[in-house]
This record gives structure tokens, C-alpha cells and sequence, in this order.
């Protein structure tokens, strides 16, 4: 422990922050359906999500080891670069929180890392083929994966059940979607808390607390659990309501079909050390759902917007994390507490703003509107 210093313990209650900020900006993709089905209730959901995230980050570390020493160079990264990344992180995931958009916390720390490392130690820390191979490609790939598999599984699951009474396949698809949407939790923990042991691994690497090539401690392991865990109790419910409600009009043989079809893809990705976006994932299983069965109403615009939303966020990120590090690395000590400060006043910001139109338990399955719209009114007083 004598080489962690001030700003690597910056970087460790950093990262188990952006850790909460991923539970509570991501419970939408594992409990989305079910809670919109009434598979769930809205507390009992992010309970027994809370909980599986926390066990599947025990599961496996191949997609820590990926972002340790996989998308940039550790002999070249310094705990300023990390803690810089880790800022833009955060911003862009309460953003995004903020307008009920379900963008990628994945994409949201990749980003932030790739511009601080950039801004830090020029193009040669950052593993551009790695970023390719193992961020980019999984990033178009999974979403269309998943939702050619839920899109089959819902057009057949419809077409064996559609002699049968309507009222016992939705009620025998819910109690099914209780097994799926934990799944979903179960494969969320072991891809997204493990992007966060990687990022403090990274950081106990570049101070020699670890030797290069480690994996994750076990305290690591733990307290990443912990903190993905908490933010998934507390309940991302915007995100929620916008995926359970704003995509699609989903019924519980969709949900299930979706969720299904996410579980298969994320934990045979984070097995294969595919850093994906468990967001994209999810999103890509809806709308295949959506699509799957006849005369469902997808909702276009809203989907277009999440597209949006996902080809900006590593850009965007990336840009915020450059901005910090060029302060952070020229500033140290000052520069690191002055991006603190400037990060934790955004933030405050957000939660006000987020104040002025509450979205919780109580109405997260009220009918979805345009979330940049909602956000609009609010800021004009409306």
C-alpha cells in the first residue's frame, strides 16, 4: 500500500464512483421488461438486480484484464490520465441519465480513457487495434446479434402460443422473465463491475502497486461489486422507463424473448474478453422484440435518438476526458482537485434539473414522451 498515493486513491473512489453511477444508469437493461410486464415490482426489480450484479462480478475477470492492459499502453498511463478519464465517464453518464437515453457506460469510460491517454502520452498510448477489435466491432455487432435472436424467438414463441388462451402465456412468460431479467443482472455484473476493477487495476499498475499484467485483487473484486451493486438499488428509473416503455409496447413473451437473447450474447462476450455494451445489447433485444411480433408498435424516433445517443458517446466522453487530463497532468495536485470540484458541480446540477421532472417507482411505467423534450420543458419552467 505504500505506493498508492493522494491521486491514486483519487483514482480508486473515482472509479467506484463512475462503478455507481453504471448500476443505477444501467438497472434498465437487466429489469426494463419486466418491470413494464408487471413481471416485477419496480423495488423488488432493483433489489434482486442489485444483488446478482454483485455476484456476477465474481464470475470472471477476462473483461478487466482487457481494459488493464488491453486498449492502452500501462507503461505509458499515469493515475492523472485514469482519474481525467474516469471524469469524463461520469459526466457523460449523468447527462445521458438526465435526458432518459440509454447510451453506454461502457462506451462513457472507453471514451474518457482513450482521450485522457491521448491528451497524456500522445497517439502510442492507446492500442487503436485493440479499441477496434475489442470495443468497436463487438459494439456493432452485439445489438444486431441480439435482436436478429429476439426478433426469432419472438415471431416463433407468438406462433406455437397462438391457439392458446391469452391470459396464461402472459402470466406463464412473467414468472419466465423473473428467471431472464436475473440473468440479465447476473451477466451485467460480470461485464460492466469488471471495467471498473480494470480501471483501479490499471491505476495500481501505473503506480507499481501491482506488477504489469496483474489481474484484479481481490478487495478490487469486492468493493466494484459493492459500489455497481448499491447504484443498481437505487434505480436508474428514468433509463428504465424510457427502455420498458419509450421503445416499444412490450409484452411479456417479448420481454422474456429479449432478455433471453441479451443474457446469451453478454456472457458470451465477457468469457471471451469482449468489453461490449451491455446497453446495446439490451436495446438491440428490444427492438428485435419489438419487431418479432405482428402489429407491434416500435417507436422509431425514440430508437433513433438512442443511435444517436451511441455513436456521440465515445466521442463525447473522449473529449471531456481530454480537457481534464490537459489540466490534471499540467496541474497536478491543484489541477486533480479543481477537476474534481468542476465534475462534482456538474453533477449537482444534473440532480437539480433531474428534480424539476422526478421520474422514481411510483410512475416509471407511466407512458414514455421524447426524452430531450421532457428535459426542455423542464429547463423552460413548463
Amino acid at each position: 500500500m505504500d505506493h498508492i498515493t493522494f491521486l491514486v486513491s483519487m483514482v480508486i473512489v473515482t472509479a467506484l464512483a463512475f462503478d455507481f453511477t453504471n448500476g443505477f444508469h444501467d438497472t434498465a437493461n437487466a429489469m426494463a421488461t419486466s418491470i413494464a410486464t408487471g413481471a416485477l415490482r419496480p423495488k423488488v426489480a432493483v433489489a434482486i438486480s442489485g444483488v446478482l450484479n454483485l455476484a456476477g462480478a465474481f464470475l470472471s475477470t477476462e473483461v478487466a484484464r482487457t481494459i488493464s492492459g488491453g486498449i492502452v499502453a500501462d507503461n505509458l498511463v499515469t493515475p492523472g490520465m485514469i482519474f481525467a478519464g474516469l471524469i469524463g465517464a461520469i459526466v457523460w453518464n449523468l447527462v445521458t441519465w438526465l435526458l432518459g437515453l440509454p447510451s453506454s457506460s461502457s462506451h462513457a469510460l472507453f471514451g474518457g480513457l482513450i482521450g485522457a491517454v491521448w491528451v497524456g502520452a500522445g497517439r502510442k498510448g492507446v492500442h487503436f487495434n485493440e479499441v477496434l477489435d475489442k470495443i468497436l466491432i463487438p459494439a456493432v455487432a452485439s445489438p444486431v446479434v441480439a435482436g436478429v435472436a429476439a426478433l426469432a424467438a419472438t415471431y416463433f414463441t407468438y406462433r406455437l402460443t397462438r391457439r392458446s388462451d391469452g391470459d396464461t402465456v402472459a402470466k406463464g412468460f412473467r414468472t419466465g422473465q423473473i428467471a431472464s431479467a436475473s440473468l440479465v443482472s447476473l451477466a451485467h455484473g460480470t461485464n460492466d463491475a469488471q471495467k471498473t476493477m480494470g480501471v483501479i487495476t490499471l491505476a495500481l499498475i501505473s503506480c507499481g502497486a501491482l506488477a504489469p499484467g496483474s489481474g484484479p485483487p481481490v478487495w478490487v473484486i469486492l468493493t466494484a461489486g459493492l459500489a455497481i451493486a448499491t447504484g443498481t438499488y437505487i434505480g436508474g428509473w428514468r433509463i428504465i422507463r424510457t427502455m420498458g416503455k419509450g421503445i416499444v409496447d412490450i409484452q411479456s413473451p417479448q420481454g422474456f424473448a429479449a432478455e433471453s437473447a441479451s443474457t446469451a450474447v453478454i456472457l458470451t462476450s465477457a468469457n471471451m474478453g469482449f468489453a461490449l455494451s451491455t446497453t446495446q445489447v439490451c436495446s438491440g433485444g428490444i427492438l428485435g422484440a419489438g419487431v418479432g411480433r405482428r402489429l407491434a408498435e416500435v417507436r422509431w424516433g425514440t430508437a433513433g435518438q438512442m443511435a444517436l445517443a451511441w455513436l456521440v458517446t465515445l466521442p463525447a466522453a473522449a473529449a471531456v476526458g481530454a480537457v481534464a487530463a490537459s489540466v490534471v497532468v499540467h496541474g497536478g495536485t491543484l489541477g486533480t482537485v479543481l477537476i474534481a470540484l468542476a465534475a462534482a458541480a456538474v453533477a449537482a446540477v444534473i440532480v437539480v434539473l433531474s428534480r424539476r421532472s422526478p421520474v422514481d417507482a411510483g410512475n416509471v411505467n407511466d407512458a414514455s414522451t421524447v426524452p430531450v423534450r421532457q428535459v426542455a420543458n423542464a429547463k423552460a419552467g413548463v
